[in-house]
């Protein structure tokens, strides 16, 4: 799946709370879109976006804090 198959144009970005204001590596999720969870470099918002499947995003999550 590209981004050009899921609408962002609405999209609620929501910024990692591990973001600081001194443009540290920064991501941003848009939750809210069935069946993926879009994720951006937040220095680079007109950027590309990955579009993870839903079902993969909690184990990416899990492997990350562990």
């Amino acid at each position: 799946m590209t981004s050009t198959q899921v609408d962002l144009s609405l999209a609620d970005w929501r910024r990692s709370s591990y973001s600081n204001g001194d443009g540290g590596l920064c991501v941003e999720v848009a939750p809210g879109h069935p069946g993926v969870i879009p994720v951006r470099d937040s220095k680079s918002q007109n950027g590309p976006v990955l579009l993870f499947p839903t079902a993969s995003w909690t184990p990416f999550l899990t492997s990350l804090k562990h």
